[in-house]
C-alpha cells in the first residue's frame, strides 16, 4: 500500500493531519459565514431596515419604472448601488462602513437633515459611478445591445452619439430613481417635488399682463 508520508508537507506533519482537516472545514464555515453575511446586507430589506432611507429615498423610488413596470423587472438598491463583480463589491463595502458611521451620528435622521445634505449625498454617488463608467447601469444596459430602432426618437438620437462622445449613463440619467437635488441637467424629465429644478430648458414663464392706459379725464 503506498505511503502519503513522501507527499505530506512538513508543516501538516508537525501539526498533525487532524488539526490539518479541523482547519480546513474551519475555513469553509468561515468563507461560508462571510459570503452569507455578504448577502444578507446585499439586500433591499437590509437596505431600507434604517428610516433614513426608507422614509426618504426608498419612497421616492417606489414611484420609478425601476420599481415597478410593466416587465415586473426590479432594479433593487445593491442592483443600483452594489457592483456585482466581486472586487469591486468589497471596495463599496468598505466605503459603506462610512454610511454606518454617520447612521450612529445621526447625520441624517429626519427629512430636514437629509434634505439639507441631499446634494452632496447625490453628487458623491454621481462621481463614484462616473468613476466606474456606471458599472451597475451597464450590468443591465449596454450601448452595444440597444436597438434604436425600438426607442424613441431622442434616445435613438442621443445614445449612438453618447457612445461616440464617450459618455456613460449617469451623464445624461440623473434623478431617476430618486428627487433631483437643485442641479441643473441638460436632459431628463423633471421630477415633481419641492425642489425647482432647470433642464437646461427653462419652462415658458406666464405672461404678463399688460398695464391698461388710464382713462384721460374728459375736457371740459
Amino acid at each position: 500500500m503506498m505511503s502519503l508520508d513522501k507527499f505530506t508537507p512538513a508543516w501538516a506533519k508537525r501539526i498533525g493531519l487532524a488539526t490539518v482537516f479541523g482547519l480546513f472545514v474551519a475555513g469553509i464555515i468561515f468563507w461560508g459565514g462571510f459570503n452569507w453575511a455578504l448577502e444578507a446586507t446585499n439586500k433591499e430589506s437590509f437596505c431600507i431596515s434604517c428610516h433614513e432611507m426608507e422614509e426618504n429615498v426608498f419612497r421616492e423610488y417606489q414611484n420609478t419604472v425601476h420599481y415597478t413596470n410593466r416587465t415586473g423587472v426590479r432594479a433593487t438598491c445593491p442592483d443600483c448601488h452594489v457592483p456585482k463583480e466581486w472586487g469591486p463589491k468589497m471596495i463599496r463595502k468598505i466605503q459603506a462602513s462610512n454610511e454606518v458611521l454617520h447612521k450612529v451620528l445621526g447625520t441624517i435622521d429626519t427629512p430636514e437633515k437629509f434634505n439639507a445634505k441631499r446634494g452632496q449625498l447625490a453628487q458623491n454617488e454621481w462621481k463614484r459611478m462616473k468613476a466606474n463608467d456606471s458599472q451597475e447601469c451597464r450590468n443591465c444596459h449596454r450601448f452595444d445591445y440597444m436597438d434604436y430602432t425600438e426607442q424613441g426618437n431622442r434616445a435613438a438620437r442621443q445614445h449612438p452619439q453618447a457612445f461616440i462622445d464617450g459618455k456613460t449613463c449617469i451623464d445624461c440619467h440623473k434623478g431617476i430613481a430618486h428627487q433631483l437635488p437643485a442641479i441643473d441637467q441638460h436632459i431628463g424629465k423633471q421630477n415633481d417635488g419641492a425642489v425647482a429644478i432647470s433642464h437646461g430648458e427653462k419652462p415658458a414663464e406666464p405672461a404678463k399682463e399688460e398695464a391698461k392706459p388710464e382713462a384721460k379725464p374728459e375736457s371740459k
